[in-house]
């Protein structure tokens, strides 16, 4: 029934935002975080935890750990997009999506067809020298010579624009990821635990009509919305085109 029910408001709206997190890119086999296989919990070979690797600090006073786990743990280059992210493309090519709104880093809604993303944390595909602000794609990073990858102009590090703890969103994408939703009728949040501010506080500028949780485990937000479905988000978005 909640199938159906989706399938109808979205049927009737012109205005749906979707946010996303970290199990929209699971079904292609890019691991989460939190879940009993995600990366805090699984086995690793480093003698600091995920969290402290991923800040602002380790990658300043441990830039070469940070770039060896960043590159295994974090970049997963041959990922494809899956269900969900084309029936988000194939949503705004009907004129209905307004904004995919996102907490990944994998540059896999873009490669979907998927055309307004506003990524809240970021991309691997962007890279920039800490001295000089040149850019540099993903293959640079991937392919440098030392760990640490360099600027071929004036020798500084390149970093990553993916926002490590510690460091702010970029204010622009917030404000306008808060715009999009204040103005949708219907906000779809999809493969997130609504745990991490300020992205899981974005749900409460949401004013419109229907309100969509779909996540295979309960959120603080399940009883505040009026479509909840516990289900693969791929399966439930596909069904409804």
């Amino acid at each position: 029934m909640s199938y159906e029910n989706l399938k109808s408001v979205v049927d009737s709206s012109q205005n749906v935002v979707f946010l996303g997190g970290a199990g929209v890119s699971t079904e292609s086999n890019i691991p989460d975080f939190r879940s009993e296989a995600g990366i805090y919990k699984t086995k690793n070979n480093y003698s600091y935890p995920p969290e402290i690797m991923l800040s602002h600090t380790f990658f300043m006073y441990h830039t070469e750990d940070f770039f060896d786990f960043y590159r295994k743990k974090m970049i997963y280059k041959d990922a494809k997009p899956n269900d969900t992210h084309y029936a988000l493309a194939e949503l705004e090519k009907r004129g209905k999506l307004k904004a995919v709104i996102t907490q990944n880093i994998d540059g896999l809604h873009q490669m979907a067809g998927s055309h307004n993303v506003l990524e809240l944390h970021g991309s691997i595909h962007r890279n920039h020298c800490t001295r000089c602000n040149k850019f540099f794609d993903l293959d640079y990073v991937l392919q440098s010579a030392d760990l640490i990858p360099k600027c071929d102009k004036c020798n500084g590090i390149v970093k990553p624009d993916v926002v490590l703890y510690e460091e702010n969103l970029d204010m622009d994408v917030l404000n306008n990821s808060t715009e999009y939703i204040r103005q949708a009728d219907i906000l779809i949040v999809g493969g997130t635990s609504l745990v991490v501010y300020p992205a899981a506080g974005l749900v409460d500028y949401f004013n419109g009509s229907n309100l969509v949780l779909i996540n295979k485990s309960t959120t603080p937000y399940d009883n505040k919305a009026n479509i909840v479905i516990h289900d693969s988000i791929g399966k439930v978005l596909k069904s409804i085109l």
